[in-house]
């Protein structure tokens, strides 16, 4: 309360209602599980650009990322270059196939080349995957309602802001399903991209903690480019160009937070301009949010920036923006750049919803019980999203202890997209044949992986592409062995 003045709880309020209102009111005549998780495949491409573009960036971007840039420099923008790069090459060789039925997930690919057991495995590494990142986005999303709440709430207020806001992303995601995720990702892609542009433009504006500042005093906090290959960090190029091209290709080729939007469209032709439109968004966005970072830095020296600490003694830079909103900025703008936070988590937790929803009733449960109704199958999607909501609570909560949400929750999902990239690029090129050596290179791949976080300094944007080949290369040696030959 003491960081608010009435004009922001106002602004908080009428977004909060307003979000949630035009998500309930999208669920209307909602009679299948067609209509709440592909939407009728009837959204415009360009909501669904937006769409793909929010549920990535999160509160991740517009917290982590300025505390990557706090804490660094703005190095961190070679990994966009890759994320560029594999949208243009999923949108010209995978969307394609997106579009061949009426299909729900990229898992769907698996069941048709190789059986039930592998669609199975990677919908199960989608479930785990999907839970441990959108819980850790949960997380960053509550630390400036942490803040807001302190003293307002008896004990912890990280509990309260958790539960809090998973409610809220729940409400509309229970009852809009995924056409109200869209829509609404929509509308908090804007007050992201808005909140941003008016922290930098604020920022700026100190003359004595500004650029002139920031060049005078910190010049090495714009570097961006680093030409020296190394697995290890810091940021290279060689991260952006190739590591994070193999990320991209699985978070957004087999992950179904991502490809779920890409089913919503009406075509391939729309849903391949959705994903190049999200290519274009996505470099200036997250150059905004480093800016940002670098400025904030700046008006740290001159100011200062009273940051908390973790139990290891480290500095919680994702503290840096929420801090400085909350005691800098004036009233009403503050209100704004928290809805801004608040939009982005939103987009994320709620589409991580509609994606866990998705794969565990339609990849699993309908898969094993095919002789429930349509209405059926619509009510245990409604329920089993509020099942998932409860997981992500217990996983955020796991995350109070981290130094880096943006690392985190890059490396946490690294675990197993690997595997399933490489499940994805063996469907591709064995087209068909039997389940077994996809399953034991993708299980050897998460083994793998697992090894390499816990004993290896290996970073994070070379982990998707490590795991591919993992996967790969063990599929391919298991079907030598075992004389597994591909069919057709």
């Amino acid at each position: 309360m003491k960081y608010f003045a009435t004009l922001d709880w106002v602004v908080i309020a009428i977004y909060l209602l307003g979000i949630i209102g035009l998500g309930v009111w999208m669920g209307r005549g909602q009679k299948s599980t067609r209509d709440y998780f592909l939407g009728g495949r009837d959204i415009p491409w360009w909501g669904v650009g937006f769409s793909i573009v929010a549920t990535e960036t999160s509160a991740l971007t517009f917290i982590g990322v300025p505390a990557a840039a706090f804490g660094g420099d703005l190095a961190f923008i070679q990994i966009i270059i890759g994320y560029v790069i594999a949208r243009v090459i999923l949108a010209i060789v995978m969307v394609p196939h997106y579009f061949k039925g009426d299909i729900y997930s990229p898992y769907q690919l698996f069941q048709n080349a190789f059986g039930s057991g592998a669609k199975r495995t990677v919908a199960v590494f989608f479930l785990i995957a999907g839970t441990l990142a959108a819980g850790v986005r949960v997380y960053a999303t509550c630390i400036p309602i942490e803040v807001m709440l302190k003293g307002i709430l008896p004990g912890d207020p990280i509990v309260a802001a958790i539960i809090l806001f998973v409610l809220l992303s729940l409400i509309y995601t229970y009852y809009g399903g995924i056409k109200a995720v869209v829509w609404t990702d929509a509308i908090q892609f804007v007050l992201l991209v808005g909140g941003g542009i008016f922290a930098l433009r604020f920022l700026a504006g100190f003359q004595d903690a500004g650029w002139s500042h920031l060049n005078a005093n910190g010049p090495e906090k714009l570097n961006w480019f680093n030409g020296a290959f190394g697995w290890g960090m810091p940021y290279n190029i060689w991260m952006g160009v190739i590591g994070a091209t193999f990320q991209v290709m699985s978070s957004h080729g087999v992950d179904q937070l991502n490809v779920q939007r890409v089913l919503t469209c009406k075509s391939v032709n729309e849903g391949r301009k959705a994903l190049i439109l999200s290519a274009i968004v996505i470099l200036p966005m997250f150059l905004l949010f480093l800016f940002v970072g670098a400025l904030l830095w700046s008006y740290a020296q001159v100011h200062g920036l009273e940051l908390p600490l973790n139990d290891a003694g480290e500095v919680k830079a994702d503290y840096a923006l929420p801090l400085f909103i909350l005691t800098v900025m004036p009233a009403g703008m503050k209100g704004l750049l928290i809805v801004g936070i608040l939009s982005a988590a939103m987009s994320s937790v709620s589409s991580a919803l509609s994606a866990l929803a998705s794969v565990s009733t339609m990849d699993l449960l309908k898969r094993v019980d095919s002789g429930k109704s349509e209405e059926w199958y619509l009510a245990f999607s409604r329920k089993s999203t509020l099942v998932w909501a409860g997981i992500l609570v217990v996983v955020a909560l796991a995350c109070k202890q981290v130094p880096s949400v943006l690392t985190v929750a890059f490396s946490l999902a690294g675990l197993t997209s690997g595997a399933m990239l490489g499940g994805l690029l063996l469907v591709l090129w064995w087209k068909k044949g039997q389940g077994t050596p996809v399953v034991a290179g993708m299980v050897a791949s998460l083994g793998a992986m697992v090894y390499i976080k816990v004993q290896t300094a290996i970073a994070w944007p070379w982990y998707t592409m490590i795991g591919c080949a993992v996967c790969m290369g063990v599929a391919y040696l298991f079907r030598f062995k075992t004389g597994t030959v591909a069919q057709g």
